[in-house]
């Protein structure tokens, strides 16, 4: 049963995360200090709450979870807990935790330490984007329904056991316990911060926090008490924010960057690419993802499903992935093709200009409307909001463009009525585990449309919530393909609304220094994170 469960999610998944997370051929050295950097600064270290390409990676390296990742695989493994048991029924899992992890505070982890920490997750008084990844524990619905502060579905017996009982089989649970939102956190810790946690983090990670210099730099250095032998190889690490990421690529064709955490701007990929040193400076494969412009279903126009169709023919996909010198494809559905479920047969709506002028006219729009788009202000996002603003143009809207740091666009997006229209790049959603249901709940589901929630379409379709459930209920391998064809079709009927615009599957690209060697010291995870815990400088 333990094997059982423990398995990857596909091979597909494994092959898409191949290239990012190859295994070193060598033996990790220990020592070392690495510097990263990015343009946008971040808000919170909470991991109840943060959740942008940021601060995510930093997060996980803060705090620890029941189930965690192999470095660069999809391969669920025990991290906090020691071991752990599923009932046949896949209703009940019962976790033994390892004996002396300890917080940075000095005090031990127990069990009621994981029960509040996801409780705290659930609560809707944190406000946090991840409640929803929870739906299946039991008293999930009367604690986001302001019933009760606790979940009746998780018991703690004694200080080394959790038991999680389910009100339905989940075939993702596992993961859901692996991502960060899943992390423990000490409540005395939450509460002496009054509200400031994110700023006061207290984990039991592989790094601590040193110093947090706002608009400047975060330190990380090394957790000396780590439950992981050897565990992290690095001293420690700098985040330097406030980079743009062409002055970051030349710091770090300098030696003074080891990461450019932006990527390669596309303007300078290609001379990159071909130069000399090149084949050691980039780390390049395939990721779970989808680059879309949502549609505000509760703003007018947006509300009218055909206007909503119009915008998805209007839309040249081709000149975004030229934009990015290739390192994209046109997307047509929400899934990215490497993740179970992706539908090849499916066509979406070919970009037709005649024909997106004429739904518009149906819907009462002959000559087009005003609008705003929201985008984050990295290049190369400003110049893709541009091309979808000429595109908008021939069809009549007039779209006004906002380019704003990544966590102001974020909270436009998750407060209700406030952006129509967000081209997703940079912020693009990636799976936070390999898992076709990652791509609904989070942003296109009903839980996500709240409140500093993900689904900026504030799309909520009652109907597709339940399929969606009765997917995830089929927790028994032997119903896998079964599973996997009723997801496919929940994107596929998805798309006859049109909340989104699927514009692009993007490969990820890094840029890394020299000092740092082969791409086989460079971890990316599954969850969409630099895994800093696993990089090792080649000494």
């Amino acid at each position: 049963m333990f094997k059982r469960w423990l398995r990857p999610t596909t091979m597909a998944a494994m092959v898409a995360l191949a290239p990012l997370a190859a295994m070193a051929q060598e033996t990790p050295k220990q020592g070392g200090d690495i510097v990263v950097t990015y343009k946008d600064d971040i808000t919170t270290l909470d991991p109840a709450i943060g959740y942008d390409w940021v601060n995510w990676s930093m997060i996980k390296s803060l705090y620890s979870r029941l189930m965690d990742y192999e470095p660069g695989t999809p391969n669920l493994v025990p991290s906090l807990a020691e071991s752990f048991t599923v009932s046949p029924d896949g209703l009940t899992y019962t976790f033994k935790l390892r004996k002396g992890v300890k917080f940075s505070n000095g005090r031990e982890v127990v069990a009621s330490d994981v029960k509040y920490s996801i409780e705290r997750a659930v609560n809707p008084k944190t406000q946090g984007p991840g409640a929803g990844f929870f739906g299946a524990i039991k008293g999930f619905d009367d604690e986001t329904g302001g019933k009760t502060e606790t979940l009746s579905g998780i018991e703690t017996p004694d200080d080394g056991t959790v038991i999680f009982h389910l009100s339905r089989p989940d075939a993702t649970f596992l993961h859901v316990l692996a991502i960060n939102f899943a992390s423990v956190v000490p409540k005395e810790a939450v509460d002496a911060a009054g509200g400031d946690f994110g700023k006061k983090p207290v984990g039991s990670g592989t790094f601590v926090l040193k110093d947090w210099t706002i608009g400047q730099q975060l330190v990380f250095e090394r957790n000396k008490d780590y439950f992981v032998k050897d565990m992290p190889h690095i001293d420690s690490f700098k985040v330097e924010v406030g980079q743009e990421p062409l002055v970051a690529l030349l710091r770090l064709q300098k030696g003074e960057v080891d990461i450019a955490g932006d990527g390669i701007p596309p303007a300078k990929f290609l001379e990159i690419k071909n130069s000399a040193d090149g084949p050691q400076m980039i780390v390049d494969g395939e990721q779970l993802h989808t680059g879309y412009i949502t549609l505000n279903t509760k703003v007018k126009p947006f509300d009218n499903v055909k206007v909503r169709q119009a915008v998805n023919m209007a839309i040249n996909k081709e000149r975004v992935t030229r934009i990015l010198n290739g390192r994209a494809t046109p997307a047509n559905q929400p899934l990215p093709p490497l993740i179970p479920g992706y539908d090849k047969s499916f066509t979406g709506y070919a970009y037709d200009v005649a024909k997106a002028k004429a739904l518009l006219a149906e819907a009462g729009f002959p000559d087009g409307f005003e609008t705003v788009l929201y985008s984050t202000n990295t290049d190369p996002q400003p110049r893709i909001a541009q091309a979808i603003q000429q595109d908008l143009a021939a069809i009549g809207v007039k779209a006004e463009i906002r380019a704003l740091a990544q966590a102001n666009v974020i909270s436009a997006g998750g407060t209700e009525g406030e952006a129509p229209m967000i081209w997703s790049g940079g912020m693009a959603w990636i799976a936070d585990f390999p898992d076709p249901s990652n791509f609904y709940g989070p942003i296109l589901g009903c839980a996500g449309a709240v409140q500093g929630g993900w689904n900026w379409s504030w799309y909520c379709n009652a109907d597709l919530d339940k399929r969606a459930v009765a997917a995830d209920s089929m927790s028994d391998p032997a119903k896998s393909a079964e599973r996997t064809a009723a997801w496919g079709k929940i994107f596929t009927d998805i798309m006859t609304d049109a909340p989104w615009v699927p514009v692009i599957n993007e490969r990820r690209v890094v840029a890394k220094s020299l000092r740092m060697g082969g791409a086989d010291n460079i971890y990316i995870d599954p969850t969409r994170v630099i895994n800093y815990d696993a990089i090792y400088v080649k000494q």
